[in-house]
């Protein structure tokens, strides 16, 4: 094992023209590893040597300090940290929310990205969310004045245990100097990106234990009213999917989800490979590895960049999502369920794909009478308001031109799996669109079926762009 990691050494220390398939071999050779190392290795004997470092250590001891246990991608790394305000709650929260944040030559915004994620949220919502932001710069003055601006306005959210402070301190970060300059980036570019991954990675591993699930934001967001209640719908209309990686935003490293428990191996994932590239590029290699192949991406957007100077250099940055807004409440709940059709599907743009805010749609070849699209809920549920969308932007004939929307009940198994034996119409398409409201107040029954029936054949291909479903409750246990 020890051969093996100094080989890894050598290879790290070779200057190379094509980085790419360098990382690719060397990311895969890492995965395949992971697998047949037990989560426990890491040796007594390094761990000993690094409680007995001393606190100034040189920068190649710094560098061994942090990759020490990379032997152990699924372990925390050995990181003393600097509470500079509040204390972790011994109870787990449902939502961390990280944020790393460093000196601007420019402008400001940490504060008021603080201010946004409670303002935005509701007296319920705050107490299933924990904040922590990692000063990651090295000017001890400007941390502590900032910490006490921070102390004096949310005072009240630290000692509830729903804001911390933390710093990690200088000595446990790699040398920042000599680093590969990729894709012909000047030496202060790469030196600020390769930081940044570090700050991240330290961040990352801090808050694997505070939470079921980790967003990740940048220091200079606006978030939307109430977005942990969205965020939970789409968390709950994905159970039983496998998942690495859900987006709130298509800009940079803001909105970023996670399983908590995968924090460890992203955290020793942009540690091992640093200066290689900036970070939202290293995530597509991580959600890659881990079998996540397409992008999972929500519209729309929860969180909006609204900072007008880069953290690099004070330039400007006046990006915007497009895809925001304000008031996301009104995200549907599409609980849990299998969806079926006869309609000859198109390539890999499958019934899954209508039934989520992903921004991908069903498309089929031209149907005949009598086909259909069915979906069957995991469990009964009450049904409020009922809203599909056929058709897009781009081929606007490609709509349902005759059908019905039905409910059912009485859920049976078929050659071709589960199914309702009976179904009530609750309306006609008009214009390839359908919205239905109230329908708890019209179905009297718990729906375990949603189905979309063609009441004519068409020359047309059926391209489904969204189903959305809001309920009335939880589904029945």
């Amino acid at each position: 094992m020890r051969l093996v990691w100094k080989s890894l050494d050598k290879m790290r220390c070779l200057r190379k023209r094509s980085t790419i398939p360098f990382l690719g071999f060397l990311i895969t050779f890492l995965l395949f590893l992971n697998l047949y190392i037990e989560d426990g290795y890491v040796l007594e004997g390094d761990k000993r040597q690094l409680r007995e470092t001393s606190v100034h250590p040189s920068s190649s001891e710094r560098y061994v300090h942090t990759f020490r246990d990379l032997s152990n991608f699924s372990g925390s790394i050995n990181v003393t940290y600097r509470y500079l305000a509040g204390t972790p709650l011994n109870r787990k929260k449902y939502l961390t929310i990280g944020l790393s944040s460093v000196k601007r030559k420019r402008g400001n915004y940490l504060l008021e990205t603080i201010k946004s994620i409670f303002d935005q949220s509701s007296y319920e919502e705050l107490k299933e969310i924990v904040v922590v932001v990692h000063l990651a710069d090295f000017d001890l003055v400007w941390c502590e004045n900032l910490v006490q601006e921070i102390t004096r306005k949310y005072a009240h959210h630290i000692i509830a245990g729903r804001l911390l402070v933390i710093q990690a301190p200088e000595e446990y970060y790699p040398s920042l100097d000599g680093l590969k300059r990729n894709y012909n980036d000047p030496e202060d570019r790469v030196r600020f990106r390769s930081k940044q991954n570090v700050d991240y990675a330290f961040l990352l591993n801090f808050c694997t234990n505070l939470s079921h699930f980790y967003m990740m934001l940048e220091d200079d967001v606006r978030c939307s009213r109430n977005f942990l209640t969205a965020l939970k719908k789409v968390i709950t209309s994905r159970e039983g999917s496998y998942w690495v990686m859900l987006e709130f935003s298509k800009l940079g490293y803001i909105g970023k989800l996670y399983h908590s428990r995968d924090l460890p191996r992203l955290a020793h994932f942009l540690l091992m490979f640093y200066q290689e590239m900036p970070c939202d590029w290293l995530l597509i290699h991580f959600r890659g590895l881990l079998a996540q192949k397409d992008v999972i991406r929500f519209k729309p957007s929860l969180f909006q960049h609204m900072g007008y100077y880069s953290s690099y250099k004070g330039a400007e940055n006046k990006l915007k999502d497009d895809d925001f807004e304000e008031d996301s409440i009104d995200i549907p709940d599409n609980p849990p369920a299998s969806l079926f059709t006869n309609i000859n599907v198109f390539e890999n743009y499958d019934a899954t794909k209508a039934y989520s805010t992903v921004d991908e749609y069903f498309w089929g070849k031209p149907p005949s009478t009598g086909d259909f699209f069915v979906i069957v809920f995991n469990k009964s549920t009450k049904i409020s308001k009922i809203k599909i969308a056929t058709g897009s932007d781009d081929r606007q004939n490609d709509i349902l031109h005759h059908g019905a929307l039905e409910v059912g009940e009485k859920l049976v198994g078929t050659k071709k799996g589960k199914q309702c034996s009976s179904y009530i119409t609750l309306g006609e398409f008009k214009n390839g669109n359908i919205e239905v409201q109230d329908v708890d107040h019209k179905i009297a029954f718990d729906i375990e079926c949603v189905r979309i029936v063609v009441t004519a054949s068409q020359k047309e291909w059926l391209i489904i762009r969204s189903i959305s479903l809001w309920t009335t409750q939880p589904p029945s246990q």
